[in-house]
């Protein structure tokens, strides 16, 4: 794959990544989230649910740009289905949960992915999981010090395009925001006189 390929929203629990990719596509039809494959239990919102066998056949074949052992699960990005989210004209959001799967993800095209962090505070990530009703905050607090550990460790100021503290703006206006951002973005990465990717 070559040329823009999509919005990778990054984050810490809480901070925004559903609400933030449903106001996308309100937004505009584009922008459609990029679901995991999911090998386990648990929440079915944003994942494809795998046996372990189907998940092999796509690694064999090399399918996989991700792929992720957490919380008993595993989760996986397959090549394929990005690519038929762009031959159906639209732009994948992608959900990630650590530096290492982002770079796994981005690959040796950084700039192919607008890169997007949503930040919000650890007293903020508390009060959204208790409000939403989650029976295990406590791990939420855990992965809030974790994804805080692994910004510190594996990134520098530079290494996201849009620095986005969800507690101090709407979802709609963030929204905004990073849809123009992509827009800049792939314009510049589209030749002069060429078709850009959606």
């Amino acid at each position: 794959m070559s040329g823009l390929q999509g919005i990778i929203l990054y984050g810490p629990p809480a901070s925004g990544k559903d609400t933030v990719t449903a106001a996308l596509g309100r937004l505009d039809s584009r922008f459609v989230l990029l679901p995991k494959l999911k090998v386990g239990t648990g929440r079915a919102h944003g994942y494809e649910f795998v046996s372990a066998e189907h998940l092999d056949k796509l690694r064999d074949a090399g399918r996989l740009l991700v792929e992720t052992r957490r919380y008993g699960n595993v989760y996986a990005v397959d090549r394929q289905v990005i690519e038929d989210r762009h031959a159906a004209g639209y732009v994948p959001v992608a959900h990630m949960g650590n530096i290492r799967d982002l770079r796994h993800l981005i690959g040796t095209v950084p700039d192919g992915w607008l890169r997007v962090l949503l930040w919000v505070p650890r007293e903020v990530t508390e009060q959204r999981s208790h409000a939403r009703g989650d029976a295990d905050t406590g791990n939420r607090l855990t992965a809030w010090d974790e994804t805080l550990a692994d910004l510190e460790a594996n990134t520098d100021t530079g290494f996201f395009h849009l620095r986005i503290h969800t507690d101090r703006l709407s979802v709609n206006a963030a929204a905004d925001e990073i849809m123009n951002a992509y827009d800049r973005l792939r314009m510049a990465a589209c030749p002069h006189g060429q078709e850009c990717h959606p």
